[in-house]
């Protein structure tokens, strides 16, 4: 077992922490997630009026960015939430070891290259091809934690010099799209259509459910997990997958937004505590929340411009992160 023990490395069938005001937080999320979709759905930049599903706007474009909000944010926290499980990692997430890096090269040499391959599947490629090559340098070069650490930048930067050079080499108006693409951008038409990329993202997310008791045993060690009778080198792999489907859809949907798959898992796992599996879910459902109310702020601050969402997390982000690391640290001061 690890000498080291953080907050979200918990045994198996231990028993969540209850908040302090008992279950009165579970009956109010749902009526706080109602809330923000009614507001979501009226809110047009400038004001909020009665939605009316009738209107073009509503329909045709306010609604499937919400969708796309929803689906995006919960693809990358629950993703974040399996791959800190993965490599013992609390700092893991697709944007830091390279996954989202490698989603968004793929998807950018589709459209910069005018290959004829789905958005979507581009992404998973990239993404899942990113990840494995992350396993195969960490299993070779060794270092642990450390050694995840410095591959997943390596990867990461080598990632974004060839979409850098890809776009260099590409048109101006392949450059343009993408450029808006990579900002992290819910208002556009340039991302993979929610039809072809959400149940890439929902099968992602459903196989890394599936998967959580044996993350939380392989959360003790891989000799502690082989002994409980888990097939580590099966699980990595389904987990690889898992994420790779679930960011690499994300990624294709709204480019790359970072943040939110290291920040939502650690939020809910000082929060809530629990499982894997429970933690992913929690993950999954607060990362929607957390994206769409973020994408209806960046609807309204520079409003009319249509401020990119992946701009405001970027802000927003680190704000949240030291705080967060703050809490953690003082609860094991």
């Amino acid at each position: 077992m690890p000498t080291t023990r953080a907050y979200w490395l918990r045994r198996p069938g231990r028993p969540a922490r209850l908040p302090a005001t008992g279950k009165w937080h579970y009956l109010a999320w749902p009526v706080l997630a109602t809330c923000l979709l009614f507001f979501a759905v009226g809110y047009a930049g400038d004001g909020w009026a009665w939605p009316d599903i009738s209107d073009p706007l509503v329909s045709g474009l306010r609604l499937p960015r919400i969708a796309a909000a929803l689906i995006v944010g919960a693809a990358m926290a629950a993703s974040g939430a399996a791959l800190q499980a993965l490599f013992r990692n609390p700092l893991a997430d697709p944007g830091l070891i390279g996954t989202a890096s490698g989603a968004a090269l793929a998807a950018v040499a589709v459209m910069a290259l005018h290959l004829t391959i789905p958005l979507p599947i581009a992404a998973f490629g990239g993404a899942l091809l990113a990840t494995w090559l992350l396993l195969v340098l960490v299993k070779l070069v060794g270092g642990g934690n450390i050694s995840l650490l410095l591959m997943g930048l390596m990867l990461g930067s080598f990632a974004a010099a060839a979409t850098s050079l890809l776009l260099f080499l590409s048109d101006d108006l392949a450059l343009r799209s993408a450029l808006s693409w990579l900002s992290g951008q819910l208002g556009t038409t340039v991302g993979a259509p929610l039809f072809w990329a959400s149940p890439v993202a929902l099968a992602g997310i459903v196989l890394l459910l599936a998967l959580g008791r044996d993350l939380d045993c392989l959360l003790l060690g891989d000799e502690e997990a082989t002994s409980l009778g888990v097939n580590v080198e099966r699980v990595r792999l389904l987990t690889a997958i898992g994420a790779a489907m679930a960011a690499g859809a994300a990624v294709s949907i709204a480019g790359i937004i970072g943040f939110i798959g290291m920040m939502i898992p650690n939020a809910c796992a000082l929060w809530l505590g629990g499982g894997r599996r429970q933690l992913i879910l929690v993950s999954a459902l607060s990362g929607a929340g957390f994206l769409l109310l973020m994408d209806t702020l960046a609807r309204g601050i520079a409003y009319p411009i249509n401020l990119p969402v992946g701009l405001l997390i970027g802000f927003i982000g680190p704000v949240c992160f030291v705080w967060l690391l703050r809490r953690r640290t003082g609860s094991h001061a």
